[in-house]
This record gives C-alpha cells, sequence and structure tokens, in this order.
C-alpha cells in the first residue's frame, strides 16, 4: 500500500474509508488482493446499477472489442452510437413519451451538468440559476456554484457565482416553492429572473432528502408560468436507481432537460449525456465540446444494459421488492434503538438511515466493513446510513447485507451506550 500514500494525491476519499487492495469484482462482490470477499453496498455511488461485470455487457464487450470496433471516435459516427440511441428511443423515451434530443457530453456528470446550464444560459440570454439546499451536481466551477455541500464549495478557491439558493422541500419547515414564487413576482425581491432551475429529485450526496409528487409538480408549473428551464440532474438518481428508470416518472412531469451519467453506460465505463427538448437544441458545432465523449465501449455496455432490464418491468419489480425488504430492516432498527436512528430517507433502492450524528454512521459504517460490507454515509454531516447496492443483487445477498447492517448496529449500540449505561 506505500506505492499510494507515496504517490497519489490526498485529495482521494473512498479508500481512506475501505483500505484495502482491491483486485476482483463480480456482481454486487469485491475481493482484495488476499482473497477477502467484501459485498458492495456502495456500487460506485450508483456507477454499477447493474452489477460489476455483469457476463451480458462483459460478452457484448468482449466481441466489439476483439472485431477491432471503434473505441475513440470523438463525435463522429458509429454504429455503436447508432444501436445506442435507437435503444434509448425504443425502450426510454418512446414508452414515456419523452421527446428529446442527446448530446454526448465528456463523459462525466457534472460535464453534462455545465453542458446543461451553458445552454440553458444560451436559450434564454439569463445567467442565475436556481438550485437548492442540500444539492449536489459536481466539482468542476458551474455545477460546484449549484452545489450546496461547503466542503466541496471551499475547494474551488474562488467566487461561486450567478446561483440563488431555495430551500429544498423539507428544509426547516420553510415552504421554498412558495418563496421562489413570491420572490418571482416581487420587483424589489433582488431576485433576477433565472434561465434555469437545476436539482435533484431525490439528493444523493444531500442525504436521500425527496421532494414529492406534489412538490415536483408545483416547481414544474412555477417554471412554465415564469418561462424558467427545468433541468433535473438524474445522474445518481436515474437508471432504475428510485424505482423507475427516470426520478422523475411518479411525478409526471417533463423537464426541459436531464442529465444522466454514472449507470447510463452500465458496465461502469465513463459516459454521460444530456437530454433537451428539440427547440432547445441550437448548439453551434463543436460549442460544448470534449475529446472523450464517443466512448463507444460504454455504448456497446449501454445499449446491452437497455435491451436486457428496460425491455420489460421485471427490474422494475425486483427494485421494488428489495427496497421493502431495506425499508422493513431499517423500520425495525429505528423502533429498536431510538438512541442511534432519527428516520428513513430515500426511495427506491436509493434508501438509507439517517442516525442522530454522524459519529453513529461512521462507527455503523466502519463495522460493516469489518464484517465484510462496503457501504458509505451521505448527508451534510455524513450522518446517513446508505444502502446502495447493485439493483441486481439477489435476494439472498441482499439478507445477508442486511444482516451484516444489523449486527453492525448491534456492535455500535454495545460499544456507545451499554458501556455509557
Amino acid at each position: 500500500m506505500d506505492i499510494f500514500n507515496k504517490q497519489e494525491s490526498k485529495v482521494r476519499s473512498y479508500s481512506n474509508s475501505f483500505p484495502v487492495m482491491f483486485t476482483k469484482a463480480k456482481g454486487c462482490w469485491l475481493e482484495t488482493d488476499k482473497g477477502e470477499r467484501y459485498l458492495d453496498f456502495l456500487a460506485g455511488a450508483g456507477s454499477l446499477n447493474y452489477g460489476h461485470n455483469n457476463p451480458v455487457f462483459k460478452q457484448a464487450l468482449l466481441e466489439y472489442i476483439e472485431k477491432d470496433g471503434i473505441t475513440h471516435g470523438l463525435d463522429m459516427h458509429s454504429d455503436a452510437k447508432a444501436e445506442f440511441l435507437t435503444a434509448l428511443q425504443r425502450y426510454i423515451l418512446a414508452p414515456r413519451g419523452l421527446d428529446y434530443k442527446v448530446q454526448f457530453t465528456g463523459p462525466t456528470g457534472t460535464n453534462a451538468v455545465e453542458a446543461a446550464l451553458k445552454l440553458a444560459r444560451k436559450v434564454t440570454g439569463r445567467s442565475s440559476i436556481v438550485a437548492f439546499t442540500n444539492g449536489f451536481h459536481g466539482c468542476t466551477a458551474g455545477a460546484l456554484a449549484a452545489t450546496g455541500n461547503q466542503h466541496h464549495r471551499q475547494g474551488a478557491g474562488m467566487s461561486l457565482n450567478n446561483v440563488t439558493r431555495i430551500p429544498f422541500e423539507g428544509y426547516a419547515d420553510i415552504d421554498g416553492l412558495k418563496l421562489f414564487e413570491t420572490m418571482l413576482n416581487d420587483n424589489s425581491a433582488g431576485m433576477d429572473k433565472p434561465a434555469a432551475v437545476l436539482m435533484e429529485t431525490v439528493q444523493g450526496e444531500g442525504g436521500l432528502n425527496v421532494a414529492s409528487n406534489t412538490w415536483l409538480q408545483r416547481l414544474s408549473k412555477i417554471c412554465k408560468q415564469n418561462d424558467i428551464l427545468l433541468i433535473i440532474d438524474d445522474i445518481q438518481a436515474g437508471c432504475g436507481r428510485t424505482g423507475t428508470f427516470f426520478s422523475f416518472e411518479p411525478a409526471g412531469i417533463k423537464p426541459d432537460m436531464v442529465t444522466l451519467s454514472k449507470s447510463i453506460g452500465g458496465y461502469g465505463l465513463p459516459m454521460a449525456v444530456v437530454l433537451l427538448s428539440p427547440e432547445l437544441d441550437i448548439w453551434k458545432p463543436g460549442e460544448h465540446n470534449g475529446t472523450f465523449r464517443g466512448n463507444n465501449h460504454a455504448f456497446v455496455t449501454a445499449t446491452k444494459a437497455l435491451e436486457t432490464y428496460w425491455s420489460n418491468n421485471q427490474l422494475e419489480t425486483h427494485i421494488a421488492r428489495c427496497s421493502e425488504a431495506v425499508s422493513d430492516v431499517i423500520q425495525r432498527n429505528i423502533q429498536r434503538h431510538p438512541e442511534v436512528f432519527v428516520q428513513q430517507k430515500g426511495r427506491g433502492m436509493m434508501i438509507g438511515v439517517e442516525c442522530h450524528n454522524g459519529e453513529l454512521s461512521s462507527d455503523i459504517a466502519k463495522a460493516c466493513f469489518e464484517n465484510g460490507m462496503v457501504i458509505e454515509t451521505a448527508g451534510p454531516n455524513d450522518e446517513v446510513v446508505k444502502f446502495f447496492c447493485p439493483l441486481t443483487i439477489t435476494q439472498a445477498e441482499l439478507n445477508q447485507g442486511l444482516s451484516i447492517f444489523e449486527n453492525a448496529v448491534e456492535s455500535v449500540v454495545a460499544k456507545r451506550f451499554k458501556k455509557a449505561s
């Protein structure tokens, strides 16, 4: 492990929590150089919804590489890209009545957010963006300006401007949408009319805060009435994580733009897109650029993901069952240990449990790791234990992970509370 301490920057973070050498991965399992196996309840922070080395995706990728398929193609036409666009239209957009053009950005979520914000400003001629408390949108300058987390913001080293922050649903019992609407209609409120509203329907890093369908419908109506574009950041919450392919589907709204990354590539390969209403597509060629916006290997596995898991509703049914199982365990532990837990958070398999403080959640995550499971925390003070296993996990594997969690809770309670009493 010396090479990492010697050569790698201190900016690394996940390796600090999980200080082992991983060498192999399959499904929802990680294996170290010492042969130790860990259940993966992190799943690449939502990049591995279909598990590690999914055999269907792997076979398609191997066959594509074997025939010398295009790897890097900038934004040139390729059969892999054509097949992805066809699958996206057939399995995702058309069945949901969505009419979007597809912009391939640099292969990271934050780049997709940057592109969406840039386009919103170009279309409207306005510079201001509205974002929400506890939102997380990335660490490049524009996306970071819209991010609420102070830990990430302080890494910028410069002013982060042109963003107005509005309370998310449930934040400090403030009706953020009423405030937003009032300020839009008050000439002395000091709010410049924004180009767009950027939001996550379920806030991932912000603590698994969920916007209700009613709240989302109110927001969509406000945006339409005021000629403001609505951008849904579905980078972490999309691709089935909340139970449906897009997190906003249950609300019945149609955003002007949607950003996708993480699991859109299927295999964990870097890929990001912006879905945008056709009338917004006023880009000039190359105006938003990126050398790696043509990751054809990701197109291959992304296509297989859509064909395999979104041509029917079997995955959605499985996600609902898994969510219910996780919820049952969370509720049992909330009732059993009110001294540890506050409430359940999230939706679908973007779900977790809030502890009274970050020390408790950290202790639980550490105890899980000591007993063979990788799991992380989220929230302003890392107070939420976040269950983020692959969506393809089997019931037996899920139960094994939930058992590790419950045993971790009991060990933390024994150390922290029984000693004190």
